[in-house]
């Protein structure tokens, strides 16, 4: 058992087995608590780079977003009127935008998939994902219309541009079942050598408040990420950030500190926990997991997600405490997350890079 592993479940009081199965996406809320235990020092070696102007942040906007968000917004179990009707948007949308579109269809689900092939890297490929399915009897406006409303504005901006690596933009089924679709993806691009650089997963980017105690931590933050909790208690647990969660990787570095810099300029707030390597796929870190980014970490891809922390902040989350509608999102907060997306992968899109 490893050093990590070993502080980890000391602390938390589970049990350790060698399985590195998933946990299950919905896992329940706790306060992350003060410990006595020794922390570990899990400092992010970030790129060092310069700010640079933004570029094509300008080109999104709110009103396009908001257009798609409210048409996404109603209940849309696997198998549904509305499901089947997303996925749809889906797959026009990225087509009327040149893409070369496809649905991958799968033992359960249909994934959509669409792909502009880059100049002189297009075996290279940057994913930019959402979650298009949700549960029954909730609009899932947050989970994840923001996300799927969010990829498609970034979509219609990234296009704009040229660029030496593929651009792929995906929807992916059955996230809500235990991140069927985007493993299914993940698994066939691994058994067929698929080079994938990075994969962006957003996951709710709509809800923010500046309620002082209004953010909650998964219990173990503060063994990982002593530095985020610190930060977390000096600003009043405010839920005002969207959180960034990558691998430790090199391009999982490059897209955190590129979308920092372009967060910076919009007067966005970023807290990052980079999940360890060698941690990635271990159950213990299922809080860190919840989401399809944690397929691509199955298969040793890079990949990060983007979210607003579901549950830990937004009390609507599933509906659980009332209906997860529109009009309780911030939608100049989730434009600011995608301006700020756009940036990180127009740079990750450039080949050799990072």
């Amino acid at each position: 058992m490893n050093r990590y592993r070993l502080i980890i479940c000391l602390t938390l009081l589970v049990g350790c087995s060698d399985s590195s199965a998933p946990d299950s996406p919905d896992t329940g809320i706790v306060e992350a608590g003060a410990t006595d235990a020794a922390t570990l020092d899990n400092s992010v070696d970030l790129m060092k780079v310069d700010a640079e102007p933004l570029t094509l942040a300008p080109l999104v906007e709110k009103s396009r977003y908001l257009t798609d968000l409210e048409f996404i917004a109603e209940p849309r179990p696997p198998g549904s009127v509305k499901w089947q009707a997303v996925q749809d948007l889906c797959a026009k949308r990225l087509q009327d935008l040149g893409f070369t579109v496809s649905l991958h269809q799968y033992e359960t689900g249909i994934n959509v998939i669409g792909v502009i092939a880059g100049t002189s890297a297009p075996e290279q490929r940057v994913l930019l994902s959402a979650h298009y399915d949700h549960i029954k009897s909730c609009a899932g406006a947050d989970d994840n219309g923001t996300g799927v409303a969010g990829i498609l504005e970034a979509a219609r901006v990234l296009v704009t541009e040229t660029h030496a690596r593929s651009l792929v933009v995906a929807c992916w089924d059955e996230e809500e079942r235990g991140l069927i679709g985007s493993d299914a993806y993940a698994k066939k691009a691994a058994a067929e050598n698929e080079q994938i650089i990075f994969a962006y997963v957003l996951e709710m980017i709509g809800f923010k408040t500046d309620a002082p105690n209004s953010q909650e931590l998964p219990l173990g933050v503060d063994l990982l990420f002593p530095d985020v909790v610190k930060e977390w208690k000096a600003t009043d647990k405010r839920g005002d950030f969207i959180a960034l969660i990558p691998n430790g990787s090199a391009a999982g570095n490059a897209a955190v500190a590129d979308f920092t810099n372009a967060a910076d300029q919009l007067d966005l707030r970023v807290i990052t926990l980079s999940v360890p390597d060698e941690l990635k796929t271990e159950p213990l870190m299922g809080h860190l997991r919840r989401s399809d980014h944690a397929s691509f970490w199955d298969y040793d891809f890079s990949s990060m997600m983007i979210s607003d922390s579901a549950e830990f902040r937004n009390d609507r989350y599933h509906c659980s405490k009332g209906p997860d509608t529109v009009d309780y999102l911030d939608h100049d907060f989730a434009t600011q997350v995608i301006q700020a997306t756009v940036e990180s992968a127009r740079k990750m899109l450039r080949v050799d890079y990072p």
